[in-house]
């Protein structure tokens, strides 16, 4: 089990080596191909190379009101003087949930005598080829990898953002 400095480890030593050329779809779901590189900390030039997917499912408009039901629950009074506050400025406000999933039966993992700079290159190489405008190659930390690939899909997730709000609004949905 991963303590919160080995998480916060995993995250500070996620690094996006080739990230993807596209954002996350507004209007359907995403798939994300991953290749996430690790160092084996226990062996000399151990690399492993996950292989995945990761299912972005198509973001959706929260409302404030319901934005500030779900935040609510075990919270006080406070929590209720800003659920108000959000539920009287709602013409200015809208949220967007985004859900992602990956499954550990989609991985395909393979382990290579090199460096992680060597084999990093080489997988950057043969990503960039196969030319997949929603292909990432990450490094990260070997314990902590399943971390990495969230921190990655949360930052991926607002890099998205933005521009699926520009999208919501052009189509009057907001």
């Amino acid at each position: 089990m991963l303590t919160p400095d080995d998480i916060n480890y995993a995250i500070e030593n996620t690094h996006v080596i080739l990230p993807p050329r596209q954002r996350l779809a507004t209007f359907g779901t995403s798939l994300i191909n991953y290749y996430l590189i690790t160092e084996d900390m226990d062996a000399i030039n151990l690399t492993r190379v996950r292989e995945g997917q990761i299912h972005a499912e198509r973001p959706e408009i929260m409302s404030p009101e319901h934005f500030s039901r779900l935040m609510l629950e075990g919270f006080g009074e406070r929590a209720q003087e800003f659920a108000d506050f959000l539920s009287m400025n709602s013409q200015k406000l809208a949220f967007l949930k985004y859900g992602f999933r990956f499954r550990k039966a989609d991985i395909r993992s393979y382990e290579a005598h090199l460096s992680l700079a060597e084999i990093t290159d080489k997988v950057k190489i043969d990503v960039t080829a196969k030319s997949d405008p929603l292909s990432a190659v990450l490094t990260g930390i070997d314990d902590g990898w399943e971390v990495c690939l969230i921190k990655f899909m949360v930052d991926l997730i607002q890099s998205s953002s933005g521009q699926n709000f520009d999208d919501f609004r052009k189509r009057g949905l907001l």
